[in-house]
């Protein structure tokens, strides 16, 4: 039977990202509900709502609530009250008196990658014999998930709107992934990662293992697995790949595993490709990123406290060249 075709509204609410309509409705609940704000919203409000949270969210918490309350206004054929003169001043007065620093991912170093990895092993090993399919299943996709987000350099998000059908392996090379959707690609058009096979802790082995073990063919690439082993139809909830991942990184033994997050195994890949001579062009080609600073930011140099080039200088064969006019 041929399906009907999409109306107008499905597709202007396609062309919006699911992430940020989750994010942006949840944002007004909050302007609404927990401030009592009226919508449409006056400029005054919009300052008073900055004003009572300006202590407890950051900045850019508050930059995004702003952005919700900008389009539904102009969705809903309001003027923006966003771009009014007091609200930018309140932000940036809050920006001066309650200055905050960036907080970026812990990296997930390889040595913590090949721990994990050959925790999760030796786990499928222990769960097929004693006949536990479910976990020797879950042990599978997380050990597919960890390596193919390691090397490819992926965030959690990326990794829960991949696709079994958008999967090809090339035997003896790799494999392609393509996403239909993901953060840089403005015009939708999606984008294509290719992902090498390796000697050791390979992505593409254990995504097969995982794939083939499973039997996934199509929908959702990594998804819930239940104590009998049955998949379930839904890809995770974008809030519920950090937890599982410290989950996992706990019961393997890792230190800290709570100051990991959905950016660590990116960050960590950045940091390993930059320590192994990778120049950040051809760092920026594979992760997939537009511009350097978005590629730096993930990047931690090899002497992040100048102490290497530092007492360099105060070694044995130089000499402290200080002049009597500078003492």
């Amino acid at each position: 039977m041929t399906k009907p075709p999409h109306t107008l509204d499905q597709y202007l609410e396609a062309a919006q990202r699911e992430n940020t309509l989750n994010s942006y409705a949840s944002d007004i609940r909050h302007f609404e509900i927990a401030f009592g704000g009226l919508l449409p919203a006056t400029a005054q409000s919009v300052a008073n709502y900055l004003a009572t949270y300006a202590s407890t969210l950051s900045v850019s918490t508050l930059r995004r609530r702003l952005a919700a309350l900008a389009q539904w206004h102009r969705e809903h054929g309001f003027a923006d009250p966003t771009t009014a003169l007091i609200v930018k001043k309140a932000l940036k007065g809050i920006k001066t008196l309650h200055p905050t620093e960036t907080k970026q991912a812990e990296p997930l170093q390889l040595t913590a990658i090949a721990k994990i990895a050959d925790w999760l092993t030796a786990a499928i090993t222990a769960a097929e014999g004693r006949g536990d399919t479910g976990a020797a299943l879950r042990h599978r996709r997380d050990k597919a998930m960890l390596l193919l987000g390691f090397w490819r350099g992926f965030r959690g998000d990326e990794l829960i709107h991949l696709n079994a059908q958008h999967i090809k392996m090339i035997p003896g090379r790799g494999m392609t992934c393509f996403l239909a959707h993901t953060k840089g690609d403005r015009q939708n058009a999606g984008t294509t990662y290719r992902v090498p096979a390796l000697s050791r802790w390979c992505p593409v082995s254990a995504t097969l293992d995982w794939t083939t073990a499973a039997k996934i063919t199509e929908g959702p690439l990594f998804r819930g697995v239940n104590r009998w082993g049955d998949l379930a139809s839904s890809p995770f909830h974008r809030s519920s790949v950090v937890p599982l991942l410290r989950r996992l990184f706990t019961r393997a033994g890792l230190a800290s595993p709570e100051t990991y997050s959905g950016h660590s195994l990116r960050r960590g890949f950045a940091g390993w490709a930059n320590a192994n001579g990778w120049d950040i062009k051809a760092l920026m080609e594979y992760v997939g990123w537009k511009d350097v600073q978005s590629a730096m930011r993930y990047i931690d140099g090899g002497d992040p406290f100048a102490q290497a080039r530092i007492e360099h200088g105060l070694s044995d064969k130089t000499t402290l060249n200080v002049g009597h006019d500078d003492i």
